[in-house]
């Protein structure tokens, strides 16, 4: 029994140790690949054994003592290398349970790692701040470049600008010396027609000679006859052309331009002697006013409407449409007659519509439109007036306008007249003025003088750029070169009154010249541009002025003198006309004059007419009315009016609408008819004494009407042209009755003509196809037939 106990404990030790054994081989490590190549089919295991310890006296369960091993080797006897005992055994469980048992990490360590942990949130928040101001870096430069590709481009095109500018000025320079070779070729042919001239003339004087020496040597002279004198040369002509540009810059920031152009004639056209030879002044006008007796004539063709509140008084005023005025000399029996005549002669010369003044649009004034030139005419028959307030100007008017010039588009001031800029413009205004003045303050001698005048407003905006700042190659595409030859004077005026320290707007090329004016009661500062001068030109030998604004719009002017004029009233029967006329003197009246001239479809009542001055009723001192004939003449309305200072003057007066023939109405009578502008003349009070002289040397645009007192001047202002409706019959009628009575004509009429005419026949009917063939076969057979 004890040797049965002894080999079962053996047994029990056997199966101990080989379990140990087992767990050590599952705790260690791998082979590498050239051990077990090296060691062939069996592999070494190696027991991994522990750190060594740090103390040396302690021995670990993996390294046991030599004592040890060597009492085991004896305890064992047979005892395999690498089988442990107990205690090995014990302790390296107690090693596995270790390893095997995480180690709790201490207080410290945990707040290493916390610290680690807020580094890297510091470090990733840090990155992440780096990569946005990275972006936004990247976005900033993004922008920059977007900023300077923009500027390139603004760049380039204002290059293309600048080279399109420069195009355009190489272009009219080349257009300019191509008139220049023409103006040379032209001068050349006339030089060699005079060299052909003389020597005509001096071969004809030279056998005029030999005649009169073989007259002589035939003919010997008497001892007592007196020597024979020198036939008389003819008297050389006294004409003059002068021509002016006046720039007025406007403070709602437009530009206003003025040119005149005045040929003055020393010919006698209202005598007996007739004139024959012309060089400044027009042919076509002198034979005009030689034919048809003509003392004065005014005309004018103007577009839009002078806005007087925003730019002032013009120099010289003119109504929207066409105006005609005339004085004929006293020697003109029919005066109506001659009118009518002249109307369509001026309406060939000018191209416009003048041929339809007759006797329903003219009127004679008893008051207004006294003679500009010499003479104080009171026999108002001889004068008469007439407007065309639906004339449209365009470009065939200004064209026989300027042929009129002595140098017409070619040369001075007239290359400015370029009819795309000037018909592209606010208000546009050309008129002619013809009129005999005196050469001398005693008026001892007279002289016929023409007066062209044109009248422009530029607006801001009809330029496209918005910009302040204007310049003659703006306004008018070209610049000045030259001079006209034949003008003895040539200048160019801009208005620097409201501008002495640059404030305003400032003008280059700068002048040293400065001259002053007493323009419309005012005296005016004047920088002057003397084209017959070339060191007006420059080195350039081109005179382009620019006008550059500095400050903002300036405030609206107040005229001493304004009016207006609208249609009240409701309904196609009957209205009111209202004419406000304003006296901003604050402290001085003074007298106007008003003539009104309303066409006979507008039957007026003269009873209702009330004038009215700050609520009060306005006698005026002088009326004339000449009542309308329907279809003959139209309304005359003159009244002198006395209006208080800083007032309005009210004057009203209804009228009731006539209804005309189906044939006088227009084609488009929808649109309505027009009314032509009320005139009111006036003698206004001067801020500075005025000028009596009319013979003195002084610019164009001050001395065209005349004055006769120092506290005053003269002034035209015209009102809007009103347009009234009138009944209108519905056209369209005509030809709805035209359509119904053709289709009632068409369908009752002819059906009864049918009936009438028709005659009625009965036929049989024939038989058909397959009755004929059975017949035939009938036939053949001897049966009868069908």
């Amino acid at each position: 029994m004890a040797a049965r106990r002894c080999l079962g404990l053996w047994f029990f030790l056997i199966t101990l140790c080989v379990v140990s054994t087992g767990a050590d081989v599952l705790h260690t490590t791998p082979v590498t690949g050239t051990e077990s190549s090296a060691a062939g089919t069996e592999t070494v295991v190696a027991r991994e054994l522990p750190e060594a310890p740090s103390d040396p006296g302690e021995h670990t369960a993996a390294e046991p003592t030599r004592e040890g091993e060597q009492n085991d080797r004896t305890r064992g006897g047979e005892q395999t290398l690498g089988q442990p005992t107990r205690e090995e055994e014990q302790e390296q469980e107690k090693t596995r349970e270790g390893e095997q048992t995480p180690a709790q990490p201490t207080r410290e360590e945990e707040e290493e790692e916390e610290e680690q942990e807020q580094t890297r949130g510091e470090e990733e928040f840090t990155r992440e701040e780096e990569e946005e101001e990275l972006t936004r870096e990247e976005e900033e430069l993004t922008t920059e470049e977007e900023e300077l590709t923009r500027e390139e481009e603004e760049q380039t095109r204002e290059e293309e600008e600048l080279t399109t500018e420069e195009e355009e000025l190489t272009t009219e320079e080349e257009e300019l010396t191509r008139e220049e070779e023409e103006q040379t070729r032209e001068e050349e042919e006339e030089q060699q027609t005079t060299a052909q001239q003389e020597e005509q003339t001096k071969r004809w004087e030279a056998t005029e000679l030999e005649e009169e020496h073989v007259h002589d040597a035939a003919v010997p002279p008497l001892a007592g006859d007196p020597p024979a004198a020198d036939p008389p040369s003819p008297p050389p002509s006294k004409d003059d052309f002068q021509e002016e540009l006046v720039i007025r810059p406007l403070h709602s920031g437009d530009i206003y331009a003025s040119f005149q152009f005045r040929t003055v004639w020393d010919a006698d056209f209202m005598g007996d002697q007739k004139v024959s030879h012309y060089r400044l002044f027009p042919k076509s006008l002198g034979q005009v006013i030689t034919k048809f007796s003509v003392r004065e004539l005014h005309i004018s063709f103007t577009q839009g409407y002078w806005r007087t509140m925003q730019w002032g008084q013009p120099y010289l005023p003119s109504p929207p449409g066409a105006e005609l005025w005339v004085w004929f000399q006293d020697t003109v029996t029919d005066v109506d007659g001659t009118w009518k005549e002249l109307t369509n002669v001026l309406s060939g010369i000018f191209c416009a519509s003048l041929n339809f003044i007759d006797s329903t649009n003219t009127v004679q004034p008893s008051a207004s439109f006294k003679p500009l030139g010499i003479g104080n005419v009171t026999d108002h028959s001889f004068l008469r007036y007439a407007t065309l307030p639906r004339e449209i100007v365009c470009t065939e008017n200004l064209t026989p306008w300027k042929k009129l010039l002595p140098c017409g588009s070619k040369a001075g001031l007239s290359v400015l007249l370029k009819s795309e800029k000037l018909f592209h413009s606010t208000f546009h205004s050309q008129a002619v003025h013809v009129r005999p003045v005196c050469q001398d303050p005693q008026c001892r001698t007279t002289s016929m003088e023409l007066r062209q005048t044109l009248n422009v407003v530029f607006d801001l905006h009809t330029s496209g750029q918005g910009k302040r700042e204007w310049s003659l190659f703006k306004m008018f595409s070209r610049t000045l070169t030259e001079a006209c030859p034949l003008a003895s004077s040539s200048k160019v005026y801009v208005d620097v009154t409201d501008n002495p320290q640059g404030e305003q707007f400032e003008l280059s090329p700068a002048t040293p010249l400065l001259t002053q004016a007493v323009v419309l009661g005012d005296r005016r500062t004047y920088s002057v541009y003397d084209l017959t001068q070339q060191a007006s030109f420059g080195s350039s030998r081109s005179l382009n002025m620019l006008l550059r604004w500095k400050a903002a719009d300036g405030e609206m002017l107040r005229p001493l003198l304004h009016s207006e004029r609208y249609v009240a009233g409701y309904g196609l029967q009957a209205g009111e006309i209202h004419t406000l006329i304003y006296n901003h003197h604050p402290y001085r009246a003074f007298p106007v004059l008003l003539l009104s001239a309303v066409p006979w479809y507008l039957r007026l009542y003269i009873h209702t007419l009330t004038v009215s001055s700050k609520g009060k009723d306005n006698r005026p001192s002088y009326i004339h009315y000449q009542p309308s004939k329907d279809r003959e003449r139209p309304h005359l309305l003159e009244m002198l009016l006395q209006l208080p200072p800083n007032s309005v003057t009210e004057v009203t007066v209804e009228f009731e609408r006539a209804l005309l023939k189906w044939t006088e109405y227009t084609p488009d009578p929808n649109h309505g008819f027009y009314v032509g502008s009320s005139v009111i003349s006036a003698l206004v009070p001067s801020v500075v004494a005025m000028d009596t002289n009319s013979t003195l040397d002084r610019p164009l645009f001050s001395s065209f009407f005349p004055c006769k007192e120092e506290a005053s001047y003269f002034m035209r202002v015209y009102t809007e042209p009103l347009l009234v409706n009138l009944p209108t019959p519905d056209f369209s009628m005509p030809y709805n009755v035209i359509c119904l009575t053709c289709t009632v004509v068409a369908v009752g009429y002819g059906s009864l003509y049918n009936l009438l005419t028709r005659t009625f026949q009965v036929d049989e009917p024939s038989p058909g196809l397959a009755k004929r063939i059975a017949n035939v076969i009938r036939r053949f057979r001897g049966v009868p037939l069908l």
